[in-house]
């Protein structure tokens, strides 16, 4: 073979532009909803592990801040570190039900049914849930939270009482402008070409949706069953370090979990991810373009 007969390939490292994106995401959207059942829930459980490893890193980094530093400014470190679990995500590899929203891509373009979509959404949601809980589980166990002479379990319990104390309709909202910016991070990261494209992209969202208090189910999943965990298991010697008791988290309750928490900020998340962002961009960038 001569030279001659060689074709050349361009490379570029420009990011990808929009329209690209679009139909990336789409493309990406085909390849979730017709994983098998066993791997999809697989990289779900991990998933939901990441998540809580974000959320375990941000519980960390804030205990002792309150009075200490300011609000927003301890907010800020809060959504840096939780940065965390959204990067394992996207570059290891799992399957996370907020950023999955975006399989609604595909099904407007009558690439994936009604059934493909709930089936993923529904294993997804499940294995999120197992990982999630598991690794509130094993970090109970290690008893992280008596870390800082039982400072860290406080910041675990304040944080899960907060979250359990909302109103439902409030934390529907909540949950709409967290997922909005958690799926916008993941939309960027289909204009990445390497590795600290991604990091880059998923940094700024989901850093402004933790500092700003937005709801996310899965990292709830993790966040308020530890609270829960605390708060029901924790010995007296823990309850007499941190100057509290039980009863002083009276809203921090599993029905409070699930009916004031997790239900509606799943809907919440849906619609933000979906209807705000999915599509939203499938309308601009591939009906529209189609029809043209």
């Amino acid at each position: 073979m001569t030279t001659e007969n060689v074709v050349i390939q361009p490379v570029s490292i420009d990011a990808i532009i929009p329209l690209e994106m679009a139909k990336k995401a789409e493309s990406v959207g085909v390849i979730k909803a017709n994983m098998g059942p066993q791997n999809t829930f697989a990289l779900a459980v991990l998933a939901g592990a990441f998540i809580a490893l974000g959320a375990i890193f941000a519980t960390t980094v804030t205990t002792g801040a309150a009075g200490v530093v300011p609000f927003g400014i301890a907010r800020l470190l809060s959504g840096l570190v939780f940065c965390l679990g959204l990067i394992l995500v996207v570059v290891a590899g799992a399957e996370l039900f907020t950023g999955n929203n975006l399989i609604v891509m595909a099904w407007a373009d009558g690439k994936v049914s009604t059934w493909q979509v709930l089936r993923n959404w529904g294993i997804v949601y499940a294995g999120n849930f197992v990982g999630s809980i598991a690794t509130a589980m094993l970090m109970f166990v290690a008893k992280q939270y008596t870390f800082s002479n039982g400072a860290v379990g406080l910041n675990i319990l304040n944080i899960a009482q907060a979250k359990s104390s909302l109103e439902f309709m409030q934390a529907v909202a909540l949950g709409i402008m967290c997922n909005a910016l958690v799926c916008l991070a993941v939309w960027l990261c289909f204009s990445a070409r390497t590795t600290t494209d991604k990091i880059l992209a998923i940094v700024f969202p989901i850093t402004a949706f933790v500092a700003a208090g937005f709801e996310h189910s899965i990292a709830n999943m993790y966040f308020i069953p530890m609270g829960l965990f605390v708060k029901m298991g924790a010995p007296e010697s823990f309850w007499t370090a941190i100057g509290k008791s039980a009863a002083d988290f009276g809203n921090l309750t599993w029905s409070n979990f699930l009916l004031f928490n997790l239900i509606p900020v799943t809907i919440g998340n849906v619609i933000g991810g979906s209807l705000m962002v999915g599509l939203v961009y499938w309308f601009i960038y591939i009906r529209v373009a189609e029809r043209k």
